[in-house]
């Protein structure tokens, strides 16, 4: 009478909610484990390509590891070429990067390049003609992951992510390699205000501890809903018994 009184009480409800958040933790925290590799393996082919200096295109995109890697470029009309803005933050400022097409000479293909940061109190802009003076520049080649669900949309011509396919067609441009040049050099050296640069190459790589988090919460919970229910189960016990025994003595 016992085990069955005891086996009706088992919260069946609150045990089902444990395991599913248990997996949502376990999940997060292998999800973690995979975002360490690949931020170690980033990290590695960064250190790896600073050891290379300014190749040509053709020679950097045949390299089985090309992200990183510097190249010179000569880039027709670079300096005068439309451009979108691309809203960032750099070394803690607020502002945008010039984003243009560039088809450089001897490459079949067509590139993104970002010419460098502007600072948001700065609103002048470099100009934008039909000249396609040759001009070269030291850029270094980067894979652009495609925008996460979250990123904003485009205002006012104005992007927030880094939409490969879309800033192409903003610039009239059917398709472009989805690898984005990085100007190291100015592409307006008469316009200080244009900063040339990339993203800095020292990725921050918490996610040991972030992985961690997650797999001591799974345990933690673990824990809790071991004392919850042996707690639980021996207060039933003593009462299933007791009503056991008023039942006997009725009878």
């Amino acid at each position: 009478m016992t085990t069955e009184a005891a086996r009706v009480r088992f919260p069946f409800g609150l045990t089902l909610v444990a395991v599913l958040a248990f997996v949502l933790l376990c999940g997060l925290g292998v999800w973690q484990v995979q975002r360490l590799q690949w931020k170690d393996g980033l990290i590695r082919q960064s250190e790896a390509a600073a050891a290379f200096g300014p190749a040509p295109l053709a020679e950097v995109l045949a390299a089985p590891d090309p992200a990183f890697r510097k190249v010179a470029i000569d880039c027709p009309g670079l300096s005068t070429a439309p451009y979108v803005e691309l809203q960032t933050i750099h070394d803690g400022v607020s502002g945008v990067r010039l984003l243009s097409v560039c088809r450089p000479l001897g490459s079949p293909e067509v590139f993104l390049i970002d010419r460098g940061f502007v600072a948001g109190e700065i609103s002048a802009r470099p100009p934008v003609s039909e000249t396609a003076v040759p001009m070269r520049v030291i850029a270094e080649l980067r894979q652009t992951p495609a925008p996460g669900p979250m990123a904003l949309p485009v205002d006012k011509g104005r992007f927030f992510a880094r939409d490969n396919a879309a800033i192409a067609q903003a610039l009239g441009a059917a398709t472009v390699n989805p690898n984005t040049l990085f100007a190291l050099t100015s592409s307006n050296p008469e316009w200080p205000a244009l900063q040339p640069s990339a993203p800095p190459a020292a990725f921050s790589n918490d996610h040991l501890g972030y992985a961690l988090t997650w797999f001591g919460l799974a345990l933690a919970l673990v824990a809790f809903c071991i004392v919850l229910l042996r707690r639980r189960l021996s207060l039933e016990q003593p009462r299933s018994a007791s009503e056991a025994t008023g039942k006997e003595e009725v009878s």
